[in-house]
């Protein structure tokens, strides 16, 4: 068992469906779109853990790249993965590129990436010569601007949205760990 998606499914915790919140029903960290869509058609109080394990780990951890993240940082991997589960893998995908791009000294460490938000091999190369340039300080200091990233999207998406206000004191308080 993936102790990132463990991790994942015990934040994310059981069944919710708060009216405010646009994904509706969820369990589990699943939103009935995203459950219906692997072909789940119960209601979604009894989806199971390991049926949103399933999904969690091929969605959120195999197809956006964040397990490949994990051979370079496992604290990086969790982040994005924890992040995409919320917000979609593509956002925090986008944010590892720009940040790595503003962090290679203009271009001189690696060249900068295209932020299209898919996890490649130019992204992952970029990675590893970042944390082998920065070693561990880098590998916090890129934590750090990933929270950032994720802290003013969700704030953008409150202030385009009101009911939003009824989330964001939990998704700082619980998703932005500095």
């Amino acid at each position: 068992m993936n102790p990132v998606i463990n991790n994942i499914l015990a934040l994310e915790g059981g069944y919710v469906n708060n009216p405010a919140d646009k994904g509706g029903a969820t369990k589990w960290g699943i939103t009935e779109n995203t459950a219906r869509s692997h072909g789940y058609r119960g209601d979604m109080r009894d989806l199971t853990r390991d049926q949103a394990y399933a999904i969690l780990e091929q969605d959120y951890w195999i197809t956006p790249g964040f397990s490949q993240i994990a051979q370079y940082s496992e604290k990086l991997a969790f982040e994005l993965c924890d992040a995409g589960t919320n917000v979609g893998p593509a956002w925090p995908s986008r944010w590892l590129q720009r940040w790595l791009n503003a962090l290679n000294c203009q271009a001189t460490k690696y060249a900068d990436l295209a932020v299209d938000g898919k996890i490649g091999h130019q992204t992952l190369q970029a990675l590893e010569r970042y944390l082998s340039y920065r070693g561990h300080e880098g590998e916090e200091v890129l934590l750090k601007g990933l929270n950032s990233s994720q802290g003013a999207y969700y704030l953008d998406i409150t202030e385009k949205r009101a009911s939003n206000e009824t989330f964001i004191y939990g998704w700082i308080k619980n998703r932005v760990v500095l």
